[in-house]
């Protein structure tokens, strides 16, 4: 079986990519509208929508990035994965029920149709509609390029395709995505969630047996090594400190509330009840998947102190190495079909919501109505953000790579920073204002840019992140506070008195 670790491995992913192109296919039939491609018709089940929630908040990042940062700083990461289970019911309370009111009162396609309700104001909306923008075109440069680095790493290890080349690679990740997002919109994107996200539950409990078996005496054979070589990388702050633990709690667990390709599923289940169930079931899911994160990056850590395997050339190397060492073939595929999982389901969402914010709401903020026949032109559009992504990526990766590392700023933190005080705290207070939305936008993007591109280092480990986060929120209270108390829409002020 050993010997044909790599044929399995990528018979697991092509198996998954022909279920996503068939998945396109049968999503195309169901979309008949803009508001079926972007919000599936406000009719999804509640099941649906959890595994589609949780799915999209672990990418590639979760499956990679994830266990080579316990690899290299201990369990400071831990603040980031653990930490987002409060998010989610942060984001469950503070936004699910009004979001999904307001959408269905509004008739809203898109978060920027939410605040443009919820404030009246064109420029909230153009602001948000902005934002969204740049933080897809990192998000997703990013993504496309780990996809096609994974398939090249696979498909290299075979002797039929030792030479293929990344851009190749690029294409054929690509193309996938884009067939299905394409054909079947958000209605086939929460369909693959689905899929995707049992895949993640499968996979992170899966390896966390594994690694619980790597050493006799388990995870805490594993963690007494960690513990003797040095203490500070599994105490509670690990080796990065408690300024930037702490930062990261306010980024991750504040933060999940504000990151657009979440709250937008929130709009889309049928029932406002059904938020009772999707908390717990996206929960659920959520600590399944973030397994894998925490146990390769502890047992990959005390393998290499205690010399079982040689020291990573790389901490993102982590998971890669574990799946060779490790695990059986079969075992190896499903990860790596779960790493494919994470990484689409994440790009598919910021797939649609880029797009909605091109074609409706930006159209919508500058001429007051967006563009005729809204559904031909979100595939084209769909299309075109792909493409332009995986140049980025592509660009980046053999000449510049900072410009993805610049579009990245506007990532998670951004987001959070941007969008969380305007519509987590704005959805449940009445005296925001239009005013303090607009400052508190621009005041993060214009801090997450700048720091990024100076590369400037706050003082104390500080993440610039935080100080955007930290600074758009006084900023959206204070002017709130200093400007005229709103007047609000019957309806809307009827939602916030619920």
């Amino acid at each position: 079986m050993e010997e044909y670790r790599q044929e399995i491995i990528i018979g697991a992913v092509i198996v998954y990519m022909v279920f996503c192109v068939l998945t396109g296919l049968w999503a195309m039939r169901r979309t008949h509208s803009a508001s079926d491609f972007f919000i599936a018709g406000r009719g999804l089940g509640p099941i649906v929508v959890s595994l589609a929630i949780f799915s999209s908040t672990l990418s590639g990042f979760g499956f990679v990035g994830g266990p080579g940062l316990v690899y290299s700083i201990g369990v400071s990461s831990f603040w980031m994965v653990v930490i987002s289970s409060i998010g989610y019911a942060v984001c469950f309370f503070l936004v699910a029920k009004r979001i999904r009111m307001i959408a269905e009162l509004r008739d809203c396609i898109s978060l920027p149709d939410i605040v443009a309700a919820r404030y009246g104001s064109e420029a909230v909306r153009f602001m948000i509609a902005v934002t969204i923008v740049l933080g897809v075109m990192g998000y997703l440069a990013t993504q496309i390029l780990a996809m096609a680095l994974v398939m090249q790493a696979i498909l290299s290890g075979t002797e039929m395709f030792a030479d293929v080349g990344l851009i190749t690679c690029v294409a054929i990740s690509s193309a996938v995505l884009i067939f299905y997002c394409v054909t079947g919109g958000i209605i086939a994107s929460v369909y693959t969630d689905v899929v995707q996200g049992t895949i993640m539950i499968v996979a992170g409990f899966l390896i966390l047996v594994t690694a619980a078996n790597v050493f006799d005496g388990g995870m805490q054979e594993a963690t007494s090594i960690i513990l003797s070589d040095d203490a500070e990388t599994i105490m509670p702050y690990g080796a990065a400190g408690i300024m930037a633990s702490l930062g990261w709690f306010f980024v991750f667990g504040l933060g999940l509330a504000g990151q657009p390709h979440i709250i937008t599923k929130l709009m889309m289940n049928k029932n406002i009840s059904d938020n009772r169930s999707m908390l717990p079931l996206s929960l659920f899911g959520y600590a399944m998947a973030a397994l894998l994160w925490i146990s390769i990056g502890i047992v990959m850590r005390a393998a290499v102190l205690d010399g079982v395997i040689e020291p990573l050339a790389l901490p993102d190397d982590a998971a890669s190495v574990f799946l060779s060492v490790f695990t059986n073939p079969f075992l190896a595929g499903i990860v790596f079909a779960g790493l494919f999982a994470a990484i689409m389901s994440t790009s598919d969402a910021f797939l649609n919501i880029g797009t909605a914010a091109l074609i409706h709401d930006i159209p919508k903020a500058i001429k007051g109505q967006s563009v005729e026949n809204e559904l031909f032109w979100a595939r084209i559009v769909t299309v075109l953000l792909a493409v332009l992504s995986a140049g980025f990526a592509l660009y980046s990766h053999f000449q510049d790579a900072t410009l993805v590392a610049i579009l990245g700023a506007f990532g998670w933190g951004t987001f959070a920073a941007s969008i969380f005080p305007v519509v987590a705290v704005g959805l449940n207070w009445k005296g925001a204002s239009a005013a303090g939305a607009v400052t508190a936008i621009a005041s993060a993007l214009l801090i997450n840019f700048v720091s990024q591109l100076a590369g400037y280092t706050f003082p104390y480990g500080v993440s610039g992140q935080l100080v955007a986060f930290v600074s758009s929120m006084v900023l959206f209270i204070g002017v709130s506070l200093i400007t005229r108390k709103p007047v609000l829409e019957p309806d809307i002020n009827r939602v916030l008195d619920i």
